[in-house]
């Protein structure tokens, strides 16, 4: 009788915690995306990188969530599917307009999901398709897919801000994480970073 071997699910691939994106890398999507005219995938990634969002949160957004007239607006609030719990993000003046621009070419109303499904016009893009099109920008970067998903997106803006400021309870309020371990655990904070933040306080 033959004996049939499990191979993990894992196997051969990186698990754990993904990459936050670079600026270089940050730049480098937008800027191919503004010559290449990909006006929705532009308003994508501003909004994921900036509204910090789980990618099941993002690709639900509909356009009174973002926009209110014919202006975007500054700030809003979403309840997050995970935890049930509101998050506040901010919406920046070039994310903004490159949400105004894609509201425009799409035609899409007050009701409409901001990133509809172009199978399914009701519906929005599913999570797999939203990773489809990040990988797709990592690809072009000519970066290790592996190393990255779209958490990775959520993961950049308070991964640099902890960096420059090393507030801990910012980052936590930002990500609407309950508890800071888990944000402490989220951004992989070592001991190193512990001793750097000691080192610079002389008493």
């Amino acid at each position: 009788m033959a004996i049939r071997i499990h191979t993990p699910w894992n196997k051969d691939r990186i698990i754990g915690q993904k990459k936050p994106l670079q600026i270089s890398h940050i730049w480098g999507i937008r800027i191919r995306l503004e010559l290449e005219g990909r006006t929705r995938d532009l308003a994508l990634f501003n909004l994921g990188l900036y509204s910090k969002l789980r990618g099941c949160d993002l690709v639900k957004l509909k356009v009174s969530d973002v926009v209110c007239g014919r202006s975007a607006l500054r700030r809003t609030n979403v309840v997050q599917q995970k935890t049930g719990s509101p998050v506040q993000f901010e919406i920046t003046p070039n994310t903004g307009e490159s949400i105004l621009a894609w509201v425009k070419k799409a035609e899409l109303k007050a009701s409409d999901y901001l990133f509809k499904s172009r199978i399914h016009g009701a519906e929005h893009i599913s999570t797999r398709q939203y990773n489809r099109i990040f990988h797709g920008w990592i690809d072009k970067l000519g970066l290790d897919t592996s190393l990255y998903s779209t958490h990775s997106l959520r993961r950049t803006k308070p991964y640099l801000i902890y960096k420059k400021t090393k507030n801990l309870r910012v980052v936590q309020l930002l990500l609407g994480h309950k508890k800071l371990e888990s944000t402490v655990c989220y951004l992989g904070i070592e001991v190193d970073d512990a001793l750097e933040i000691s080192e610079s306080i002389e008493i």
